[in-house]
């Protein structure tokens, strides 16, 4: 072969050479993925049950529910079981219940009046810490009503209401025996001039049309604070009973006289009406005094009625009496032994919130709220009778300490000494100058029996 077919060749394989450099290598197959395994979703969290106990019929069951629903469904992580008991019974259960000292059976948030005694026997959960850790506001409360639910100056309830005590006055009964109505310009003496209008007897003299009902041990003590008098001289730390000075006597006198003339009904008269409202609703009796709590009852029935102020002593100066309410109302209270005290406590602020439940408790026209914010807001102020709701609100600015005492035994004197001692009082059976004396040393005794005042 010629040397010019070599140098051919030569440049033939050294081109097929460059060409074979420059291809791509082909990219090894890609390995198999290995199978997916599918990662479970986190499983919700169970919501934190709370047992929430409460008295009252079937009806007012029936709110609770709908008040607790409206709860869970802004709280969604919260389950609320209710449990429910008629009055009668309702303490006695309870108690049976924190006696166990059962979490699993004890209520995490009870309806409870009255706080002190409980709160004595340990079975509460001081709200203080959860209170401050909150910043809770307490000074939408009207006055004094938060004393109601403490102990040893600690706070272990909430109230949802208070009792406000007015005037109910029929006007129909009113314009018949030509009795103007009643405003705040109304004394203890205007009232008994009514009286004598209001009060309609038969041929033989008995009372058919009760000018007034007031249940008589109930609500004696807004006639003696009225008179600047008091039932105790200290209603944390009592030492003597204070019924027998001039002030209370006045008071006491006031009233008695009235069931002695017939103006007022005894509460035996009362109970066979079937209670204040069922005298009221009946015409057997023209007015009332009565806390808030008939409102819806009266007005379903369609009555043209409207609310005053409770009259006042009549006096030569103010110093001589006062326009004065208790501040008292049940409220929501925390078990020592409750295994969810942290859920226990975001359901009691929710249900004392100016926008929970102290607003749908107040709008199903159930309370006269606990909260000033509450009462002055459309919620209370609405276009259903009584139309004179500023004398409610009038009532709840004049409340204060004096209705009942803030120490445990207060149950216990209220029951087997005062009101027994009243009781003669009012059936006409002793006199009050003789009756109070007594009663006032037996209260004397009673407390110094207790070891009071504590030191």
């Amino acid at each position: 072969m010629s040397r010019k077919f070599w140098a051919v060749l030569s440049v033939l394989l050294v081109a097929i050479l460059a060409i074979t450099a420059c291809a791509p290598v082909p990219a090894a197959p890609p390995a198999a993925a290995p199978p997916a395994t599918e990662v479970p979703a986190p499983a919700a969290a169970e919501p934190v049950t709370l047992t929430w106990a409460f008295w009252g019929s079937p009806e007012e069951a029936v709110s609770h529910k709908a008040v607790a629903d409206a709860f869970m469904k802004e709280h969604p992580e919260i389950k609320i079981e209710t449990w429910n008991e008629p009055w009668d019974a309702y303490f006695t259960k309870i108690q049976s219940l924190w006696a166990s000292g059962d979490p699993k059976a004890v209520p995490d948030v009870a309806f409870l009046w009255w706080t002190p005694k409980f709160a004595s026997e340990g079975v509460l959960e001081n709200l203080d810490p959860y209170i401050q850790k909150s910043g809770t506001d307490l000074n939408d409360y009207w006055p004094g009503l938060l004393e109601s639910h403490k102990y040893n100056g600690s706070v272990y309830g909430l109230p949802r209401d208070i009792e406000v005590n007015i005037l109910y006055y029929n006007k129909d009964l009113l314009d018949k025996a030509g009795v103007k109505y009643p405003d705040e310009s109304w004394t203890w003496d205007d009232l008994l001039i009514a009286g004598e209008k209001l009060t309609v007897r038969d041929a033989s003299g008995a009372v058919k049309q009760y000018a007034l009902a007031m249940e008589n041990n109930n609500k004696y003590d807004k006639w003696v604070n009225q008179a600047r008098g008091a039932i105790l001289d200290d209603m944390r730390n009592p030492s003597k009973c204070m019924l027998a000075d001039r002030e209370a006597v006045h008071a006491v006198e006031d009233f008695a006289g009235m069931m002695r003339f017939g103006y007022a009904m005894r509460d035996a008269d009362i109970n066979q009406a079937g209670g204040d409202a069922g005298a009221f609703q009946s015409g057997q009796a023209a007015m009332i005094i009565q806390n808030t709590s008939r409102v819806s009852g009266f007005n379903k029935a369609g009555l043209n009625y409207d609310v005053a102020v409770v009259p006042v002593p009549g006096g030569p100066d103010e110093s001589y009496s006062k326009r004065w309410n208790p501040a008292g109302g049940a409220g929501w209270v925390m078990s020592a032994k409750s295994d969810n005290k942290d859920a226990a406590w975001t359901f009691i602020q929710w249900l004392q919130s100016a926008n929970g439940g102290e607003k749908l408790y107040t709008e199903r026209g159930e309370i006269f709220p606990a909260l000033q914010s509450v009462a002055n807001s459309p919620a209370f102020m609405t276009d259903q009778p009584p139309a004179n709701k500023q004398a409610i609100i009038t009532e709840a600015k004049a409340s204060g300490v004096g209705g009942f005492g803030y120490f445990p035994e207060w149950d216990e004197l209220q029951s087997s000494i005062i009101n027994p001692g009243l009781d003669k009082i009012w059936t006409g059976e002793v006199t009050f100058d003789k009756g109070l004396p007594e009663l006032c040393k037996q209260v004397d005794q009673f407390l110094k029996d207790k070891g009071y005042p504590k030191k």
